[in-house]
């Protein structure tokens, strides 16, 4: 399998990087892959056998400058990141960077609005149509939307939250048009590239970041309007490893509810940290029994875990409904203790 680093594909880099992250990060990346990549990147890490220590480390090195080079184009542009690589690692090695990345460092639609203030934006584009709303929102940072989603007139706050969650692929003439309308209202200069925008996640991580009054009357106008659409947003508002960020009076409040089997079979497939934080909240002595009860189940279907852990994220938001827990949002949602 050994070949000069010059002849590999990418394909085989990105088997070898996989190999060095090992199993644990691999799994996560994995996750991101559809699975014509998963297949073809398995064959090719069965394939491989002994991977020299300085090919590994130079394919590890090369990963570390695209994800430094990204770094730097999200901070100030492709300009600034062949600028710095440039005074770190010299003009040849810049360049060979730069060019490897042509196709993929290309600094997304809006940057210049994301680096606004929101309040400062919001003057600018508050008359917009809720369709021109709703795209330049879907690029911004979530927070950012947030702040600007709670500040439009209620009128317009589900229509533009719908425009979001149900928008797929918008083509680079309409984006370049929105672009230069804004770009001549706050005079910046802008490097657009062609991306799919919107989408139910989108939506789902504004509404995160909005105050809970917003949420509600977004959440209430979409129920009405779009009952399937608001019903798959409100599954992805709360999701079962978020259990780490509720309080402990909230935990505890929740696990009362919960049959001992059901949140036995939920815990098997999660994370070590959303175990402790459950164990931690109750006595020494359920704790045990969980735990008993949790090594002596064996195999537990995927979709079982699931069932499991959604029944107890619905739980939570009930209560969360009935204001029995709080679950911290943006917006002034701080908790004070």
């Amino acid at each position: 399998m050994a070949k000069k680093k010059g002849g590999m594909s990418g394909r085989e880099k990105a088997a070898i990087l996989l190999i060095a992250l090992g199993p644990e990060k691999s799994s996560k990346i994995f996750a991101h892959l559809t699975d014509d990549e998963i297949e073809e990147l398995t064959l090719e890490i069965a394939n491989m056998r002994r991977i020299p220590k300085e090919e590994k480390e130079a394919i590890l090195d090369e990963f570390y400058q695209v994800c430094l080079a990204q770094e730097f184009i999200s901070e100030g542009g492709i300009g600034y990141a062949k600028e710095v690589l440039e005074k770190a690692m010299g003009s040849q090695k810049a360049l060979e960077i730069i060019n490897k990345l042509t196709a993929s460092l290309q600094v997304r639609p809006f940057d210049f609005v994301r680096k606004a203030e929101a309040s400062h934006l919001l003057t600018f584009i508050q008359n917009e149509h809720p369709q021109t709303l709703a795209l330049i929102l879907s690029y911004l940072n979530p927070s950012q939307a947030a702040t600007i989603l709670s500040s439009l007139p209620q009128e317009k706050q589900a229509d533009v939250a719908q425009r979001i969650a149900t928008m797929e692929s918008t083509s680079p003439e309409v984006i370049k048009e929105v672009e230069l309308v804004l770009e001549k209202k706050l005079s910046s200069m802008v490097t657009q590239d062609y991306a799919t925008t919107g989408g139910i996640q989108a939506i789902v991580d504004i509404l995160n970041a909005v105050d809970r009054g917003t949420e509600k009357f977004i959440m209430e106008t979409l129920e009405i309007q779009e009952a399937d659409l608001a019903e798959e947003i409100r599954k992805r508002m709360f999701v079962f490893e978020d259990i780490i960020n509720l309080d402990s009076v909230s935990i505890q409040r929740f696990i009362r509810e919960i049959d001992n089997s059901e949140l036995s079979v939920a815990l098997k497939g999660s994370t070590e940290e959303v175990k402790e934080i459950i164990f931690s909240n109750m006595s020494k002595r359920m704790a045990e029994m969980l735990r008993e009860d949790m090594e002596f189940m064996g195999p537990v279907r995927l979709r079982d875990v699931e069932e499991a852990q959604q029944k107890i994220v619905n739980v939570i938001r009930k209560l969360e409904e009935a204001g029995e827990i709080i679950i911290a949002r943006g917006g002034g949602d701080e908790i004070i203790v």
